[in-house]
């Protein structure tokens, strides 16, 4: 019999809403200290060019400027999450449009900008290069020829030309596997950089304390990871560190490393007064740190009755100008890329590649998004070569119990299947349609995320139950989560549960937000920190409460002591024990998850597209999310989580794209890189398939992340349906219809 639950399923208010819609939320635009500077960067207008000189004089004499530093005024030291690459600013080159070459401190942010127009820096261009497979031939320039040197770089790129990194994974003998097929099919995929488009531009701020203590406000979502990371950078001891929390107006990957910290550290040591460095969204768009762009090649070896034998994938990213921004030095995601399907013979190579263009980092789904888009497309393609339906296509491949996956992975309870189903029954896959209307259907499985996490549970003099947690809310719910996860365990309404982000003082260590990681890892501490703290309560109950010494327990609300007609609700006792303990009894929960047991989740994605023949617009009119969710725990967030990744991959799919020339981005602003609207978003149904036996507190799933990547494949497949007209490069837009139209 399935377990019943007074708190967890419900669809909780949001902990920080109020502050949000109020204007009470603080963000890191909103910390100002006494004294504060502003600092700003300048940064290079060159691809790739040596720096033969910088005059800084004038902007010195400038008045009202503080502070000018060029990379001549810091230690000679790279930084990275994983492999150290970065230039904290530019010292003899710059690698890309946009790259760091000196920064200023200035009274107020009009002199700080006037202050960069008079630094003279005199450049001597060189031959940039931009494609992946251009800078792969040995006559490109080599952009990092000390690459060996570099803390962390994988040996096994040394001998391949401006490779990052390379991963590899398979089973079986691809060979023999393309020699058994009956028919063999190759294609190839093309897939933008994107941006995150968080509404918060990157910011900071820094100061070193007359004492030596560095205290910092940052956009950032690993508070302690970023005390290291900066630590690290700057040559001091963490515990000289403090980052203090503040509220994060969105991240989706892009949030996850230092950006302007380690140069206001040393603007705010040059000047003894805290800086600030904010970015402009033109910034962000032109110097954040995007999804990578890739070219996915995909060949697959089959029989003529449908069934998969061998597949081969090759992905080659272009990583842009340094490898650092990454937490792993390829993109975990690029391993999904033969699907959910079961292939005897399999093999995945991928590729990050050093260009002259802005360097990539993680955005949400990082490489799975475009690994799926290719993979589920030619899927596609696949069953249309053999002139079968593309859902049977699938039924007829896809990884069931028992089954390993193309890669050698053998996952437990897979549920592909079932999420293909209902959403090809949900969107009405065999309904009649309209000319020109087309539907698609797309799928994943992505994995639960694994990390470090601290929880603090505590009760005070009052009763009130706060928890203190390392981790910050970017936007998901988390802290409501966690209130819900403490209500329940507690037997306590919510609104008697607070959540408090502790500071790198105060906190225990965790691993911050990433990775569909939250509920699981930061979930199960305190989850687990919680039973500690009833135990407690329930042990001190008999001395408080002068009952039988043993025989305690919690439920509904109230402490109950064995034998009936004694009870105490929960906050009284909570007070007494708090007050006997000195003020406050609290319980805490450190651990470590990994997670190898193969439970993934599983998600498709179906939608209804119409396409107008004569200029080749698409305008999605439904789109169908299916996620094999486990119990959910907050159906509101969940669903919202679902709807937000959904209309993410529409604008990955449909619009979105940083459009670069020359390694200079075009779409500078947010009027030139189209983001979806609310007029843009179509009819939208989540539907969660909840088995109520997950990993995750309660036996629930993560489904922050897995919704983004199937829908621009369902979509390049509905257009495909409605009119024939097959996309395989990223966006979908009218003039890429338009021209397949015309060429047919």
């Amino acid at each position: 019999m399935a377990a019943t639950y007074t708190v967890v399923g419900t669809s909780l208010r949001r902990a920080e809403g109020e502050d949000k819609v109020t204007g009470r939320q603080r963000y890191t635009a909103d910390v100002l200290l006494p004294g504060t500077l502003w600092g700003k960067a300048l940064r290079s207008p060159l691809p790739y060019a040596r720096i033969v000189r910088i005059d800084t004089t004038a902007a010195r004499a400038l008045p009202g400027v503080q502070a000018v530093l060029t990379a001549d005024d810091l230690p000679n030291r790279l930084i990275g999450r994983r492999m150290y690459d970065i230039t904290m600013l530019a010292r003899g080159l710059v690698r890309h449009v946009g790259e760091k070459v000196a920064v200023v401190a200035a009274d107020d942010p009009d002199t700080a900008e006037e202050a960069l127009g008079l630094i003279d820096v005199e450049y001597e261009e060189l031959r940039p290069v931009f494609d992946p497979f251009a800078a792969m031939q040995p006559d490109a320039p080599l952009l990092h020829p000390d690459i060996a040197s570099y803390r962390n770089a994988m040996p096994e790129v040394f001998d391949q030309h401006n490779v990052q990194s390379y991963a590899t994974w398979g089973q079986g003998d691809l060979a023999r596997g393309f020699a058994e097929a009956e028919l063999v099919y190759e294609d190839e995929f093309t897939v933008p950089m994107q941006h995150q488009g968080h509404i918060e531009p990157h910011g900071c701020l820094v100061h070193v304390a007359d004492d030596g203590q560095v205290r910092i406000w940052h956009t950032g979502k690993q508070p302690f990871q970023t005390r290291d990371w900066l630590a690290e950078a700057v040559g001091l001891p963490p515990e000289r560190v403090t980052v203090y929390p503040v509220a994060i107006g969105g991240d989706f990957g892009g949030k996850g490393f230092l950006t302007d910290e380690p140069v206001a550290y040393y603007l705010s040591r040059a000047t003894g007064r805290p800086v600030r460095m904010l970015m402009t969204y033109t910034e962000e768009l032109t110097a954040g740190v995007p999804r990578h762009g890739a070219v996915v090649r995909i060949k697959t070896g089959l029989n003529r009755d449908g069934r998969l034998v061998a597949r081969q994938v090759q992905l080659y990213f272009n990583g842009g100008a340094y490898g650092g921004y990454k937490p792993n030095l390829n993109l975990g995601g690029a391993r999904y890329a033969c699907g959910n399907y079961r292939i005897p013979h399999g093999r995945i190579d991928s590729y990050c590649v050093y260009t002259n263009q802005i360097p990539c980092g993680h955005m949400r789904s990082p490489g799975e998004a475009q690994a799926n888009f290719a993979v589920e497309s030619h899927t596609d393609m696949l069953a249309r070569r053999l002139g079968m339906d593309p859902v049977a296509f699938r039924l007829l491949n896809v990884v069931q119990e028992g089954d390993v996956s193309a890669i050698g992975e053998r996952w437990t309870n897979p549920r592909a299947r079932e999420v293909i189903e209902r959403a090809a029954q949900e969107i009405g896959w065999d309904a009649p349609k309209p000319p020109h209307v087309g539907r698609g259907l797309a799928t994943c499985n992505h994995d639960i995320g694994q990390g470090k996490a601290g929880s603090i549970v505590a009760v005070d003099e009052s009763g009130a139950v706060t928890v203190i947690t390392g981790v910050p809310d970017v936007g998901t719910g988390a802290h409501t989560m966690l209130r819900q996860v403490v209500a329940e365990e507690l037997s306590i309404a919510p609104d008697d549960v607070t959540v408090q982000v502790g500071d790198t003082d105060t906190a225990l260590w965790d691993s911050g937000s990433g990775g569909q990681r939250v509920t699981h890892v930061h979930g199960t501490a305190t989850l687990r920190a919680a039973g500690k703290l009833r135990e407690a309560l329930c042990e001190l109950a008999p001395d408080l409460m002068r009952w039988p010494a043993s025989g305690v327990r919690l439920e509904r609300g109230e402490f109950m002591a064995e034998g009936g007609g004694r009870s105490v609700p929960f906050r009284e006792l909570a007070a007494r024990a708090a007050r006997a303990s000195g003020g406050r009894v609290a319980a805490q929960e450190a651990l470590t998850l990994s997670y190898e047991s193969g439970e993934r989740t599983y998600t498709a994605q179906a939608v209804e597209v119409a396409v107008d023949p004569e200029s080749g617009r698409v305008e999605v009119r439904r789109a169908v999310s299916v996620q094999d969710s486990g119990r959910v725990l907050n159906p509101q967030l969940a669903e919202g989580q679902v709807q937000g990744a959904t209309v993410m991959g529409m604008g990955y799919g449909i619009m979105e794209g940083i459009e670069i020339e020359d390694g200079r981005v075009l779409s500078s602003n947010l009027g030139e890189y189209k983001l979806p609207s609310m007029r843009d978003v179509p009819e939208l149904r989540t539907v969660f398939v909840d088995a109520q036996t997950g990993p995750c507190p309660f036996g629930s799933k993560a489904v922050a992340e897995a919704a983004i990547s199937p829908l621009s494949a369902a979509i390049a497949n509905a257009v495909d349906d409605a009119v024939g007209a097959r996309v395989t490069d990223l966006p979908v837009t009218a003039e890429k219809v338009y021209r397949q139209l015309q060429a047919r």
